[in-house]
């Protein structure tokens, strides 16, 4: 017998069962094989006489599935995928994406197998649609219907980090390219907005369970996937809190960090974690005009008259202002850059200027005391008074109540005494010289200080067993109490 291929082929338009939506193209390849044998059959109205009937073997992506009586039983289970398709998703740009090829044979015995093709070709059936990828540095990222939605998606993501007037006035100033006028006190305003990725999109045919809508696409696109990064542990981090913080559960940042227990974190540790990490990064470029603080710098002068911890201020210092004009970068909401494009100080700051002490306090005594009040006279003189020794003589009425230290020394008590000096400091002039100070209301020094002779040391008062506000004042000579009238000059 003499075999003849003929290849053809053609798109079918297939309605959907309810005749109320246009199907999409299916694209079959017909491959028509027509067997002449030695004995010519000259007219349709021969074969039927002789019992000559047509099958039809069928190929999926040359794949073969089995032989039916008629190639309408396949288109149907086409026609049956894509209208499942079409209702399951609301999309009706699908169609089925293999190469289906019949080959007719006209036999005189059919034999088909027309549920068993069904059944293979239902499993090997793939519906895809047409749809537009958003392109991200090359790669096909998200799929949404159409390019309208793909270029919604960019916007959107841009809007996500500043308004549509702001969008407007950048498109609007890119057209005039004008100047832009100086901003007042403030104000701020967008200069420009992108993506840092090179974006793009194209047309592509994909499952349409990939299909996003363009709500879903800018978050995922936004929020991106997760991956594996390092976490530091910081002071007060609980493991459980690590994990929910990074969208974790406990047992899972166990088994990503092997070694580690709950209770075992350590500040400085490092953790192996998972965060979002986006696909997608929009860098805003804003103006900004402030009027910010200058602070005043501090200017110290060293004094060598002056005691080692006396100071005094010269002059206060007072801050200025200056008008300032930023540039500042943002990533998907983030400062990564503030830069100073102009400034101009319209009030100088003053200078704060202190006088310091260097000169050292010597902490030995030069052997003469000096009055340690500011005036005032003797109330009560040394001796006995009322059957008791009085230890030492009182001060009352002076013109201030500062208490002073009658001589260069350390001090050595500074608090309350029980036995009824009250509030009371004792200095050790290192030359064998004792003095106590009795019933202070308040104390200027601490044990251990180096005190000058004349300097504050505290504030007169009526503590401890008083009968009025007075300085007890005493004095210790080698360990032995004196009457410190004949020493004080």
């Amino acid at each position: 017998m003499n075999w003849k291929r003929i290849n053809l082929r053609f798109a079918s338009n297939f309605q959907k069962l309810n005749n109320t939506k246009t199907m999409n193209l299916l694209k079959v390849t017909a491959i028509a094989t027509l067997v002449f044998s030695t004995l010519t059959f000259t007219n349709i109205s021969t074969n039927a006489e002789t019992g000559i009937k047509t099958v039809y073997h069928v190929y999926i992506n040359q794949q073969y599935i089995g032989t039916v009586s008629d190639k309408e039983i396949i288109e149907k289970l086409a026609n049956e995928k894509i209208n499942n398709a079409q209702n399951q998703f609301e999309n009706d740009q699908i169609n089925i994406e293999n190469e289906i090829t019949y080959i007719p044979e006209q036999v005189f015995r059919p034999q088909t197998n027309d549920d068993e093709a069904v059944q293979k070709a239902s499993e090997l059936f793939t519906v895809k649609s047409d749809a537009t990828a958003i392109v991200i540095d090359g790669k096909p990222t998200a799929y949404v219907r159409d390019e309208q939605e793909a270029n919604e998606v960019i916007e959107n993501i841009k809007l996500h980090y500043v308004s549509k007037k702001d969008l407007a006035a950048i498109q609007e100033q890119k057209e005039l390219q004008q100047p832009l006028p100086p901003l007042k006190k403030k104000q701020s305003r967008i200069l420009d907005v992108n993506l840092d990725e090179k974006v793009s999109i194209q047309k592509d045919e994909v499952a349409p369970n990939q299909i996003l809508s363009v709500d879903q696409a800018v978050d995922y696109l936004l929020k991106g996937t997760l991956k594996e990064k390092k976490y530091t542990v910081k002071d007060g981090d609980v493991l459980g809190q690590i994990a929910i913080d990074h969208h974790l559960k406990q047992k899972q940042i166990l088994e990503m960090n092997p070694g580690i227990k709950e209770d075992s974190l350590k500040i400085g540790q490092e953790l192996k974690v998972t965060a979002y990490v986006p696909l997608v990064h929009v860098i805003v470029q804003r103006e900004t005009y402030k009027v910010e603080k200058v602070p005043y710098k501090k200017e110290i002068i060293e004094d060598k008259t002056m005691f080692k911890g006396d100071s005094k201020v010269r002059q206060k210092g007072q801050n200025g202002k200056s008008e300032i004009t930023y540039i500042v970068t943002e990533e998907n909401g983030t400062v990564t850059k503030k830069d100073i494009q102009k400034e101009k100080v319209i009030k100088k700051p003053v200078k704060y200027i202190v006088v310091q002490g260097t000169k050292v306090i010597p902490s030995r005594g030069s052997g003469s005391l000096s009055w340690p009040t500011n005036g005032g006279y003797v109330s009560s003189r040394m001796g006995y008074r009322w059957g008791k020794l009085h230890k030492g003589i009182d001060i009352a009425r002076p013109s201030d109540r500062t208490i002073k230290a009658a001589d260069n020394g350390v001090v050595v008590e500074a608090g309350w005494d029980s036995g009824g000096y009250g509030n009371m400091i004792k200095i050790d002039h290192r030359n064998g010289y004792v003095t106590i100070y009795g019933h202070l209301s308040s104390i200027n020094v601490s044990v251990g200080q180096t005190v000058s002779k004349g300097s504050s040391i505290g504030i007169m008062g009526d503590t401890g067993d008083s009968t009025g506000i007075h300085l007890h004042f005493e004095l210790h000579v080698n360990g032995s109490l004196k009457n410190p009238l004949d020493y004080l000059r």
